[in-house]
């Protein structure tokens, strides 16, 4: 008996031919359904799933190929053998370009049917797993939503929707953590190569020899650790998309390669000297001004109008107004709230890094951050200086511009010099500090906080373990009684 069990149906007009063949893959194992014409298949098809199918080319009334046309417009997961006389091979290969996976010329061996139904068995179980596959890289495939509100990127939004039809080379241009994979991603979806391969390679962070066996592959022993035949980038990508980014890094001695690629689809793996042809949309992407590289001979001109048929210009966050908060209620998990000060204090703020910085931000205050809250605390030393170094405590100057050879009295504690907030809060923690001797614990209940909270202060203030011996002292004239 065979290992595997096939759910098989058998349609053959031939009364012996048919129950013989029935009666041998029943004794092997099989569990076999057996009929006379197309009819009776389809009944059979509509009420009962099978694996394999075998459907006599030349029966009365529905003839096998009418039949396979008929099932495929029921689109059953099920394969397809045909079985066919030595006159009617042409009829049987116009059944494979329909739809069947294999055919068999009679007269036949029942072992030959048994083994063909076998592989038909093994070919539907690969394409089912394929489309499981293509199923979850589609689930699991990162997200390319464009998230934004502003005018710069409803313009970016119209440009993707308008090259992603074509199959010509994309250029994408912006700063560092401008969203430039994203929109990359993005118009590979909305292509028509959605189902095909998205490859993408950075240029910036390979050396010159590795990027080239990346892209172009290579032959077993074209170089030292050559241990075996690689294909590169372009071959696996073939039929869809390459995105390349930091393509402004890439090497001069390879932009020759590059460019050959992109003008016939032509290449040759390192060490070899075999043509292979490819297929693929290149999509490109730099933080660089590459007419500049272009003038300074450090990128091949020829090449820079080959991948700039159609541009992208992203533009940076902070030329996005209103997009910070669009962006930030996307990258917060639903439950999670941000104080006021805090979402003005991050639409005010520069996003040296953009949309790739503000993400990192996200994520550590969503650690950091206490009851699914964002404060204050929570955000980096370089951020919340910004706001601190913006955030004073203004108070009134005597004006001594008519007396410019007399200088001004000495502050007094109702003439306070201009102080930072931080400072004020800085001397506080480390007067509580002293108060308790260095016990962080009762320092934290005193002051009213969490003690992980006191830990955060005190790295943001850049406290190191402080003497409990010596109270703090501050330049600024601040009145610490009333802090």
């Amino acid at each position: 008996m065979s290992q595997t069990t096939i759910q098989l149906l058998l349609v053959e007009d031939e009364d012996d031919f048919r129950d013989t063949c029935a009666r041998w893959m029943q004794r092997k194992g099989h569990q076999v359904t057996a009929v006379a014409n197309g009819a009776e298949a389809i009944s059979l098809c509509e009420r009962q799933g099978f694996e394999v199918a075998v459907f006599d080319m030349n029966m009365p009334g529905m003839s096998g190929l009418e039949l396979l046309q008929r099932v495929q417009q029921m689109k059953l997961d099920m394969e397809v053998i045909i079985l066919t006389g030595q006159g009617t091979i042409e009829s049987a290969v116009a059944a494979m370009k329909m739809g069947a996976c294999d055919y068999l010329t009679k007269p036949c061996s029942l072992g030959d049917l048994e083994h063909h139904c076998l592989l038909a068995l093994n070919r539907g179980q690969l394409r089912k797993e394929n489309r499981q596959l293509k199923e979850l890289i589609s689930r699991t495939r990162p997200a390319c939503e464009m998230v934004g509100v502003s005018v710069a990127m409803r313009d970016v939004m119209r440009m993707i929707e308008k090259v992603a039809p074509t199959d010509k080379p994309v250029l994408l241009q912006g700063e560092s953590g401008t969203g430039k994979e994203v929109v990359a991603r993005a118009i590979q979806e909305k292509s028509p190569l959605r189902e095909h391969p998205f490859v993408t390679i950075n240029c910036a962070a390979l050396p010159e020899q590795l990027v080239e066996s990346e892209l172009f592959g290579h032959q077993k022993g074209s170089f030292t650790g050559a241990t075996g035949d690689k294909p590169g980038l372009f071959e696996v990508a073939d039929g869809g998309t390459l995105f390349i980014d930091e393509v402004g890094e890439l090497p001069l001695s390879l932009q020759p390669k590059l460019l050959r690629v992109l003008e016939d689809g032509s290449m040759r793996r390192i060490g070899s000297h075999k043509e292979r042809f490819v297929n693929v949309r290149i999509i490109a992407a730099t933080n660089r001004d590459l007419q500049r590289e272009v003038e300074q001979g450090n990128f091949r001109e020829d090449l820079y109008y080959r991948i700039n048929v159609l541009s992208i210009d992203l533009p940076p966050l902070r030329q996005r107004a209103g997009d910070v908060d669009r962006l930030l209620d996307h990258f917060l998990p639903a439950d999670w709230t941000i104080e006021a000060d805090v979402r003005q204090l991050l639409n005010a703020y520069g996003w040296p890094g953009n949309v790739r910085q503000l993400i990192n931000v996200v994520q550590r205050a969503t650690i950091l951050a206490e009851n699914n809250r964002i404060a204050m605390d929570d955000l980096p030393a370089e951020i919340a200086q910004a706001n601190a170094g913006a955030t004073k405590v203004v108070a009134p100057k005597v004006s001594v511009q008519h007396r410019p050879t007399v200088a001004p009295p000495p502050p007094t504690p109702c003439e306070p010099l201009p102080v930072k907030l931080e400072d004020i809060e800085k001397a506080h923690v480390l007067e509580i500090l002293a108060q308790e001797k260095g016990n962080k614990a009762r320092a934290a209940r005193t002051l009213g906080i969490h003690r992980r909270k006191l830990y955060r202060l005190l790295e943001r203030f850049q406290i190191s373990d402080p003497s409990p011996a010596s109270p703090p002292t501050s330049s600024n004239p601040v009145d610490q009684s009333s802090s």
